[in-house]
Parts: C-alpha cells; sequence; structure tokens
C-alpha cells in the first residue's frame, strides 16, 4: 500500500475515549467520559437525592420510600456507566411493599447472644472497638505494584478469563508498543501468564487451599456384580399484635430452637450461633467432548440475610467436588450398587464437615465479619436439594415425601395416609421395629442407609430439607406440569392440528409482549429446546393473560393461585397475613387444579413436587423466607465455580485446574474487598479528556411539543409550572387563565432514561433491600425502535395498591428551569382503571389509555418524584389471533384494554392488587 494511503488511514483512527471520571460524591459509582458530564451530574439536583433522603429518612418510619428519579443523561443506544446504588443505611420499607422491617418488638436469644470476645475467646465489653483485619496503608496495594495492576489482574484473570497463551501474547504486545514509543527501559505489568498467577498465589488474603481425600469402604461387601448483611444471633420478631414475623433464618424458629438446645450448656452462653446451610446438585460442563459431569457441595451461613444471597456476593462458596461411582451399564440399575452409592454420598458428607464436629458442642473462637471477635458454636442448617436429591438425603423411596408420611399416590388427598412429620426418633423405632421390605412399602423408608446428620448432633435430616421455589415450584409444578397440561388439553379438545394453529396464537402473545424493566422477552414464544430456569421464571410472569380465551375459567384460576402463592412465597417478610394469604392460594390451587382432572389430562394429581407446597407454611417459620433457600442460588454458582473454570482448563485432569482457578478468583476478590474498604478503589486508575456525549434532541417546550407530535403541551408545562411554584394554590391548573400562569422561555434538556431506586427486597436486590432500575423513553431503542415504558405514578400515597396508584407511559423526561430552580419533569400519557376490583378469573386490574374529546392522547406534565416505579402492561388478547407483523414495539399503541401484569416482578406484585 502507498506510504500516503496509509497515512490517510491512520489519521481518520479513533483516539482513545472512556468512562473514567468518577463521581467524588460518597456512595456514588458513576464514571464520565470527560469533566463537563460530570460536572452536570454533580450540579443536577435529582443526582444524588436518593442518597442524601436515605440518610435523612428515620428507619422506623412505616411510609412508602419515595422513588428517586434520577434523570440519567444517556444517549439512544444505552450507554450506561451505572454500577448500582449502594445507600448508606438501611432504609424504611414501603408500606406498599413488604411489612416494616424494624422489629415493632423482638427478642435475642438470652444465652446464645454473640458477645465479642478477644482472640482468646474472652468475652470483652460490646462497645470495644473490633480488631482491624489489616495494619497496611491506603497505599499499600501488595502482592501488586500498584492499582493498574491489580485492576488488570482483576480484569484478566476473572472478568476477561483469557487463557494463559493469550495473556503471554498480551504482555509482548504492550512491550512492543513501549519499545515503539521509545520507553526502552519500561517492562508490562506481568513478565507472562505464570507471573500474573504467582502474584495472585502470594495474595494473603482468601487463602483457603483445597485437600482431597479417599473414602474406602470397609463394611460387607456387595456381591461382585454391583457398583454480609450478617446476625449474630437468634431473634424472634413481633409485629404490633404480638404475631411472629418470619425473615432471614435466624428469625426462624430452627435457629431458635437449636440456640435452646445448645445453652442447655452453660460453657456456651455468650457464644455466636453459626448455621451451615448446605446445597448440592449435579451438574454438567460438557456434552459435545463427552459427558463429563461434576457433583459440587455449597455452603452458606445462615447468618448472612437472604438478600445477600440472591445478590451474587459470594456468600455461598463450593467446598468439595462429591465421588460419582461408575459401573457398567449391566449392574448400573441394580438394587445393590444403588444403595452403594447413596451410602458413599452421605459418608462424604460426613467426612467433608468432621472439622465442624468439635465446634458444634465447644466453642471456636473466629474472626467476625465486623471484625470482632466471637466464640462461635456451629449447627446443621437447611439443606438445599431438588426432589430427586431430597430423596437421597432422607433415605425415602422415590415419590414419597422425605418430611412426612402421605402415600405416594394420595400426596394431598385428606384421607392419603398418615400425615405426621417424619423425624429422626420415630424413624429409628421403625427401623428396630419393621423389616426393610416393611419399612419400604408401608413407611416410603429405605432402612439400610444411615444419613449423614446422624454423625452430628441436633441435626435430624427429616426437619432440614429446605423449600426449593426453582425446582418445586417454578420449574416442577409450572414447566413440568401446568405448561405442559395445558398443551395436553388444548390436543385433547380440538386435536394437534387445532391446538399447533391456538399454540402458535398464544407464542404471538407471548412474543408480542412490551419490554419492561427486568422483563425478559420471547421472540420465538415459549417453544424452547431447553428450558433454564430463567426461562421459566420468565415465562411465568406473562404466560397467564396469554392463554385466556383458549382454556377453562378453572384453568386460568389454578394458574392464578399458583401464581400467587410463588409469589407471596419468595416475598422478603412473612407476617400472620402473609401466612394466611399463603394457605388461601394454596386451597384455591388444590380446589381448581381439579379441572385437569374432571377433563381427564391427568389420572391422578398426587406429584411430590406439588405436595411440597404443603410444607411451606411451616417451612417459613422454621427457616424464615424460601427466597434466601433456593436452589436457583447455588445453580447460579455452577458458572462461576464449575463451567468457567473447566473451560479454562485443558479439559486433562481437570478437576484439580479447576480447584486452582476458585482459590485465585476468592483472592482475587479478596482483595478486592480489602482495597475498598481502605478506599484505594474509588474510581479508576486512568483520568484522561475525552469527547463529550451528544444526542440530538429538542432544546425547547415547542420543538418538543414538535417531536412528540402534542401540541398542546406547552400549556401543559405551564400548567405544571404553576402547580410546582404554588402547591398550595386548591384550584387546578386548569382553572386559571392562561395569561395567569407562569411563561418558559429558557432551554430544556431532554433524557433517554430515569434510574428509580426504591425499596424491592423480594427481588435481587442490594444492601438494604434497595432495587435500582431504569425506565426509557427513546425514539430509537438499541436504534432499531421506539420504547416508551409505563410506570405507576404515586397519587394518593393513604390508599393501598392499585387504589392509590395511577398507571402512565411516559413520553419524555426532561428538565427545564424557572427563575433559577431546576424543575425535573416528564410528559405522561394516562391510563384508567376499568372497573373498582381486579379481574375476578386473572386477578389483575384492567386499564385502558386515556383519550381527549378530540382523539388526542390524555397527557400531562409531572415532576418526576411521583413516579413509583416501572408498571408492565399485557394486552387484553382475547381468543383472536394477532395479525401478522406485529411486534412488541407497537402493543401499547394498538388495544383498547390492558392487564396490569402484577406478575412482572416480586415488587409489583404485592402493590399491583
Amino acid at each position: 500500500m502507498p506510504q500516503n494511503v496509509q497515512r490517510a488511514h491512520t489519521s481518520h483512527r479513533s483516539v482513545y475515549n472512556g468512562h473514567l471520571l468518577p463521581c467524588t460524591y460518597p456512595g456514588c459509582r458513576r464514571y464520565f467520559k470527560n469533566q463537563s458530564g460530570l460536572t452536570q451530574h454533580l450540579n443536577s439536583p435529582l443526582t444524588h437525592a436518593h442518597l442524601q433522603t436515605l440518610h435523612n429518612q428515620l428507619p422506623h418510619s412505616n411510609n412508602y420510600v419515595p422513588v428517586d428519579a434520577n434523570i440519567e443523561n444517556a444517549p439512544p443506544d444505552d450507554v450506561m456507566m451505572d454500577d448500582g446504588f449502594q445507600p448508606q443505611s438501611s432504609p424504611p420499607r414501603s408500606s406498599q411493599s413488604s411489612p416494616n422491617p424494624k422489629r415493632q418488638t423482638g427478642d435475642y436469644h438470652e444465652e446464645l447472644d454473640r458477645k465479642p470476645c478477644d482472640e482468646n475467646g474472652t468475652f470483652i465489653d460490646p462497645l470495644t472497638p473490633p480488631t482491624p483485619r489489616t495494619s497496611r496503608t491506603s497505599d499499600d496495594w501488595t502482592p501488586y505494584r500498584n492499582c493498574a495492576e491489580f485492576e488488570l489482574a482483576e480484569f484478566l484473570f476473572t472478568r476477561n478469563q483469557m487463557p494463559a497463551g493469550q495473556i503471554n501474547t498480551l504482555m509482548d504486545l504492550i512491550k512492543v508498543l513501549l519499545l515503539q514509543k521509545g520507553d526502552n527501559d519500561l517492562k508490562p505489568p506481568f513478565a507472562d501468564h505464570k507471573d500474573l498467577y504467582q502474584t495472585i498465589d502470594s495474595t494473603p488474603l482468601g487463602d483457603v487451599p483445597w485437600n482431597t481425600f479417599s473414602v474406602s469402604y470397609h463394611g460387607e461387601k456387595p456381591p461382585e456384580d454391583a457398583p454480609f448483611e450478617i446476625d449474630y444471633a437468634p431473634y424472634r420478631d413481633f409485629d404490633a399484635n404480638e404475631n411472629c414475623e418470619y425473615q432471614n433464618l435466624m428469625s426462624g424458629d430452627g435457629a431458635w430452637k437449636q440456640a435452646n438446645i445448645i445453652t442447655r450448656d452453660p460453657t456456651t452462653h455468650g457464644s455466636t450461633f453459626v448455621p451451615v446451610i448446605l446445597g448440592s446438585n449435579k451438574t454438567t460442563v460438557s456434552v459435545a467432548t463427552g459427558q463429563t459431569d461434576y457433583y459440587p457441595l455449597y455452603m452458606s451461613i445462615g447468618n448472612v440475610h437472604n438478600n445477600v444471597c440472591r445478590a451474587h456476593r459470594n456468600a455461598v462458596a463450593v467446598i468439595g467436588f462429591l465421588a460419582m461411582p461408575k459401573t457398567d451399564k449391566e449392574h448400573s440399575a441394580s438394587e445393590a450398587f444403588r444403595r452403594f452409592w447413596r451410602q458413599i454420598f452421605h459418608t462424604l458428607l460426613s467426612k467433608i464437615l468432621e472439622t465442624l464436629r468439635n465446634s458444634m458442642t465447644v466453642p471456636e473462637v473466629a474472626q467476625c465479619a465486623d471484625g470482632h471477635y466471637r466464640c462461635v458454636i456451629y449447627g446443621l442448617g437447611p439443606y438445599i436439594a431438588d426432589y430427586e436429591e431430597q430423596v437421597l438425603l432422607a433415605c425415602v423411596v422415590k415419590d414419597w415425601c422425605g418430611r412426612c408420611y402421605a402415600f405416594p399416590d394420595r400426596l394431598d388427598d385428606p384421607e392419603g395416609g398418615i400425615k405426621i412429620d417424619r423425624n429422626c426418633e420415630h424413624v429409628h423405632a421403625l427401623i428396630n421395629e419393621f423389616d426393610l421390605k416393611a419399612l419400604r412399602n408401608e413407611y416410603g423408608l429405605v432402612g439400610d442407609l444411615v444419613p449423614f446428620t446422624n454423625d452430628f448432633p441436633r441435626a435430624d435430616i427429616h426437619e432440614l430439607l429446605a423449600p426449593d421455589i426453582l425446582h418445586q415450584l417454578i420449574k416442577g409444578t409450572f414447566k413440568d406440569h401446568l405448561v405442559t397440561w395445558v398443551q395436553d388439553f388444548l390436543e385433547m379438545r380440538y386435536g394437534k392440528a387445532d391446538a399447533a394453529k391456538i399454540l402458535d396464537n398464544i407464542d404471538c402473545h407471548i412474543t408480542a409482549v412490551a419490554p419492561c424493566a427486568g422483563l425478559r422477552q420471547f421472540p420465538d414464544g415459549r417453544g424452547f429446546k431447553q428450558w433454564t430456569g430463567d426461562d421459566s421464571k420468565a415465562l411465568m410472569k406473562v404466560y397467564l393473560p396469554a392463554i385466556e380465551g383458549y382454556v377453562d375459567p378453572d384453568v386460568v384460576r389454578t394458574f392464578r393461585a399458583f401464581l400467587e402463592f410463588c409469589y407471596i412465597a419468595r416475598q422478603d417478610y412473612h407476617t400472620e397475613k402473609s401466612l394466611a394469604e399463603l394457605q388461601d392460594a394454596l386451597e384455591r390451587f388444590h380446589k381448581y387444579r381439579v379441572i385437569f382432572k374432571t377433563l381427564g389430562v391427568r389420572l391422578h394429581l398426587s406429584l411430590p413436587r406439588q405436595h411440597s407446597m404443603s410444607h411451606y407454611l411451616k417451612l417459613i417459620c422454621m427457616f424464615g423466607s424460601p427466597n434466601g433457600l433456593c436452589s436457583s442460588i447455588t445453580e447460579s454458582k455452577h458458572i462461576k465455580a464449575i463451567k468457567e473454570p473447566w473451560r479454562r482448563s485443558s479439559h486433562f485432569a481437570a478437576l484439580s485446574q479447576m480447584l486452582i482457578t476458585n482459590q485465585r478468583l476468592d483472592k482475587i476478590a479478596a482483595s478486592h474487598v480489602d482495597f475498598e474498604k481502605r478506599g484505594m478503589l474509588q474510581g479508576t486508575c486512568l483520568s484522561k479528556k475525552l469527547v463529550q456525549l451528544e444526542h440530538n434532541r429538542a432544546k425547547n417546550v415547542c420543538a418538543l411539543a414538535d417531536e412528540l407530535g402534542e401540541k398542546y403541551l406547552p400549556k401543559h408545562v405551564r400548567y405544571f409550572l404553576h402547580t410546582q411554584i404554588h402547591p398550595e394554590d386548591p384550584r387546578s391548573a386548569s382553572e386559571i387563565a392562561l395569561s395567569k400562569l407562569p411563561c418558559l422561555e429558557d432551554k430544556i434538556s431532554v433524557f433517554h432514561s430515569a434510574g428509580a431506586t426504591f425499596y424491592a427486597p423480594s427481588d435481587p436486590s442490594g444492601i438494604g433491600g434497595m432495587k435500582r432500575e431504569h425506565i426509557r423513553t427513546t425514539p430509537l431503542w438499541h436504534k432499531l425502535y421506539p420504547r416508551y415504558d409505563c410506570v405507576f405514578v404515586n397519587m394518593d400515597p393513604g390508599l393501598d395498591g392499585m387504589r392509590g396508584l395511577d398507571v402512565a407511559r411516559f413520553l419524555c423526561f426532561f428538565s427545564l428551569t424557572f427563575e433559577d430552580k431546576v424543575y425535573p419533569a416528564a410528559v405522561v400519557h394516562w391510563f384508567a382503571r376499568i372497573g373498582d376490583e381486579p379481574d375476578e378469573d386473572t386477578g389483575m386490574w384492567k386499564v385502558e389509555p386515556c383519550f381527549n374529546e378530540d382523539a388526542s392522547r390524555h397527557i400531562s406534565v409531572i415532576h418526576v418524584d411521583m413516579i413509583f416505579c416501572a408498571a408492565h402492561l399485557i394486552p387484553v388478547y382475547g381468543s383472536k389471533p394477532l395479525p401478522k407483523g406485529i411486534k412488541h414495539y407497537h402493543l401499547y399503541d394498538l388495544f383498547n384494554a390492558y392487564y396490569v401484569n402484577k406478575h412482572a416482578d416480586h415488587h409489583t406484585f404485592t402493590i399491583a392488587w
């Protein structure tokens, strides 16, 4: 290529730019490309309103937490640098979202009361400051030379997961670039991948080495053909009427019961109780290269709050890999081999946990998360497992319940047999009384197996089986049962050909659902080749309105009762009221699901995963809300702890390589926490002058009116200003002459999104249960199509649920300045409620878009403080198929009536009733 052509090409190369300027406000974690953007962010009246509001709010308030609508300067392609809101203190609960977390009255356990001690176990004054975890200074990056080295190591090993060879290539390229710049003496941050790994390995934090051990069987041999928000003490919550309330595991009766047993020994008084939560589940890392399976064992502690477990904040760790005995196909199904590997499973669990056995009766001194030393007593807490694993753990026969003696063919039948709960004392008595055959046939017990809990004090496996929302409810009852039954029902009633057409129409309904914050879309309907838990969770949110009109009313009511049971069960805080609602939903589910038997879709309804719902009421009282004990928590660890380390291995003798990878990840995570606590990760290691992000939107009200096609918008802006300047004026703005209203001539700033921060602990949330979601109003979402989201607008905080909220669709966010005061505002198109009650079959409110007499949209300009949170609407489809070509971004403009989707998320479920 000619030299002048080369220069022409290189002269058009883009200059490096990035979001590198950090916001300096405490608690804010946003970055900006240039000083202008940072200055605008700091000067905005909304930017840090939520942070200041949380400091000012009283923690015992029962009023709802107002939304922080932090307007963000986001371009149409959604370039956002928001890492999530980190509140400085735990805010009050919304009275419309969840009960008040601050105890009306409450008790900590009197003897097991988590007193701090010194490192020798001697109790000290509770007001004594905690022992510092490190004496290192705020500029000590050991074992790294500086911040840049640590960030590079974290990026390469944790985030990018770059292979060793590519790390070597990257270091070589960095050296080449340094040489080209004339920096002959400068060297890359790391010599090669070995230097990077050695640096990580030398980290003094997070150093928990992995050990392997072998287990051998010395008993009678079978025939040869066989095979960080933390509670340090149990407590009880009470409402104003002295009724118990349940949230985290330490508020449950199970922790309190163990504490009572522990404190019979006076030497344990003042100790801290730490219940160990276990979970196990086989996973496949590769099918293409041969069926490669691993059997990880996970552990957490019950002191950690539920929202921490669900927020992927390293509250759950993989502590072992269980052996999976194999034999040839001829004997793999034999009873002797099954009994062999079942007992091996329990033996391995006992071996892995044996280091905790002594500390379950004699206190052990440990340094806790708050820096204090405490005398710790361990105990076995709930075990997270799917149904197949629960059968293995409880040593029961398949199709029997691991918690009670109900007969497998009549699990939920009132006449279905013994309904008492299993416990180890009763099981031992039965084993001593009956032979193996009678135990299996009459009580569903495998009498020649010994559960691992027999080796530990205060442990009963039948009591420790945790509720499992993912496998029992979402994957089991919803996906495997109800959705399948609907398809069977349609084929039975209409024949396969017509049923296929109806299923296509249902898929069209699902595909056309409008986007919403946190809501997944289904471009191909519900026809997944392989369902994941996330697929099922997302489908639950939109499935009910999609099938209405094609199935009998009792089928709709069955789904409604089941969904309400799921959403109530998963809420963050349980009271006497919520438990009564849970029982009511269960009874309605049992009542209406009979329709599938009546129609001939099912011969019987005795299914273990559906039967498990009958135990949820008691399990909530024992272990707190099930949202902290779901197998989705352990399964989410499969990716980081198993699958990604396996992909980074050589695939030969991969387990040892995976263990080292996990250990290095632990070290980097521990370093990150340490550096962050010492204030060393505020901002980034670079700071450059960058080009401002531009987006072409209207600069004044008239131009915005033309852009939105709303000719009356200037008048509505003047109405808005009047209500803001004269909030005490009892007259509505429409009663005042237009000439008397303030006139705006200054420029406006238009934005594409707003960030709403509110209290929603039942959904995946941050510290204190605060959730942040973005509401979009952009003419080109992902540069493809418009997106204008709907929201709940807080009209009357004194009324409950939908009676105090209105639904509106946001057309635009903008801010205006009048008399040196900035007003953040939004243009909204209103929806009106249809009727005074929710729909009887679906349990959801109906709304319709509002129009003026001239058929123009009924709009208003409102202050962003009136935003409650995002809302999601689904059309009342009826039984007619959608026209071809209808896309999800058309939906809010086509229909005359919509359901307010109360299943969009768990927060919406609590307010949209």
